[in-house]
């Protein structure tokens, strides 16, 4: 490839990227203004000063949109440096831990940047979908993890992997952040503290004196 064409395809790949920043800027601006149901591709491309044939191939849809916006804020740059920690991590109590931190990341980036979107958004079928597949993904990510508890620690009696799972999954929920620190006024890390002392607590065994 020329110099020339190298240059050609660099300047593209950037303006690619700028009106991918663009369209999901202002998209979540109106999402939050008149939530997901009332948004058209048509009205957003326009708002973005775009065409919608570009929105409609980069996102196909309002709801493949929507993933975009969701990816981007609860899979950010602090949960990925916290995902590549854990691999050097054999301590289960720190695993533990972790996986606490790694929830905080995940709903402090959806609350900062998708909060308002949400409420504006919370009865629309897309994003039910959207929050029913993000748990899924988190239950399957969250496998490997409790099978390495569950093997170089020593667990509660009665604690199979599986168990230990679903634990996991359900004390990482987004639930459990929305009341704590939502409703009751938590911070996100007294959150992460209690998170990370309530899991260590209920799958450990204690250690012997």
């Amino acid at each position: 490839m020329s110099g020339h064409a190298k240059r050609k395809y660099d300047l593209s790949n950037r303006r690619a990227a700028a009106a991918r920043t663009r369209i999901m800027d202002v998209a979540r601006e109106l999402f939050a203004q008149r939530g997901l149901d009332q948004v058209t591709i048509e009205a957003l491309a326009a708002e973005a000063e775009v065409s919608a044939a570009t929105v409609y191939g980069m996102f196909k849809s309002e709801a493949g949109l929507l993933r975009a916006l969701m990816d981007a804020s609860l899979f950010n740059d602090q949960y990925q440096t916290f995902v590549a920690r854990l691999l050097d991590v054999d301590d289960p109590a720190t695993l533990l831990r972790m996986t606490a931190a790694i929830a905080r990341a995940i709903y402090d980036g959806e609350r900062a940047h998708l909060g308002l979107v949400r409420g504006a958004s919370a009865f629309s079928s897309e994003l039910r979908d959207l929050e029913q597949q993000f748990d899924q993904l988190r239950y399957n990510a969250q496998r490997d993890r409790a099978r390495r508890v569950a093997r170089v620690g020593t667990v509660r009696a009665g604690q199979s992997p599986r168990r230990v799972r679903d634990v996991m999954w359900m004390y990482t929920g987004r639930d459990v952040y929305r009341m704590l620190v939502v409703e009751r006024g938590w911070s996100s890390a007294a959150y992460e503290q209690w998170l990370g002392d309530t899991l260590v607590l209920t799958l450990l065994a204690a250690p012997s004196s």
